[in-house]
């Protein structure tokens, strides 16, 4: 596959042991950049047309494990009140998505005994799409003074960076949950109460062209205070 080399970030962060100026884009995110979702000419072209993609939909290539720890590493420059790190990853090998899909089934007949070919299907097919797959874990710490919804509110923005950084490196994501993130013996897997699952983050190249979805009117999200009247 033909391959360009962009330029993507100047900058060398502390976290990382090389910087991150001179990444692979593959064709498939070359035609991404041309329909203008996911815009690596700039920061500022790029947050406008940032656009995640659907896990069913991703294909190779995907990140490698080091691109993976430079993915985390930029991700954790996040927002976090008191310097907790109330976040967690676990990013699952392809030879292991068996094993997790089992789990997946297993917890789920647990549940729901009865459950038809179809939804054990489904939950199979979650284990096995796109080429990268990250667990994320919400993993508040009980011993402080920081209020747990805060600590929550740091494990969403960290998931945001975690997407930010795969653009940036030329692949696509997409963040998602499913029952699979609400079942303790799923979370399991990965952890431990008071842990909960935040998401499954899928990380690859889109085998199709992005397209936008609906969007609220900026009317409807943003608005200007005005003082009740008499205050």
């Amino acid at each position: 596959k033909n391959a360009q080399v962009k330029q993507i970030v100047s900058t060398e962060t502390g976290l990382l042991p090389i910087p991150l100026a001179i990444l692979l884009v593959s064709a498939e995110v070359t035609l991404m950049t041309e329909k203008q979702f996911n815009d690596l000419s700039s920061l500022a072209a790029y947050l406008p047309s940032r656009r995640s993609g659907r896990p069913r939909n991703m294909a190779a290539p995907g990140p490698s494990n080091a691109q993976i720890e430079d993915i985390v590493a930029v991700a954790m420059r996040t927002p976090d009140h008191g310097k907790l790190a109330p976040w967690r990853v676990v990013s699952v090998a392809a030879d292991q998505r068996g094993r997790l899909a089992r789990g997946f089934t297993e917890a789920y007949l647990g549940e729901k005994p009865d459950a038809g070919r179809l939804e054990l299907e489904g939950l199979e097919s979650m284990a096995q799409e796109a080429p990268a797959l990250l667990v994320l874990l919400s993993s508040p710490v009980e011993s402080t003074k920081i209020p747990l919804w805060e600590q929550e509110l740091s494990c969403g923005a960290f998931a945001m960076n975690i997407l930010h950084a795969a653009h940036a490196m030329g692949f696509v994501g997409g963040w998602i949950t499913g029952w699979p993130a609400y079942n303790d013996d799923v979370r399991d897997l990965f952890g431990s109460a008071p842990e909960k699952i935040a998401g499954f983050l899928y990380l690859g190249t889109s085998n199709i062209e992005l397209t936008e979805r609906p969007r609220p009117g900026l009317a409807d999200i943003l608005s200007f205070w005005t003082p009740p009247n008499g205050q």
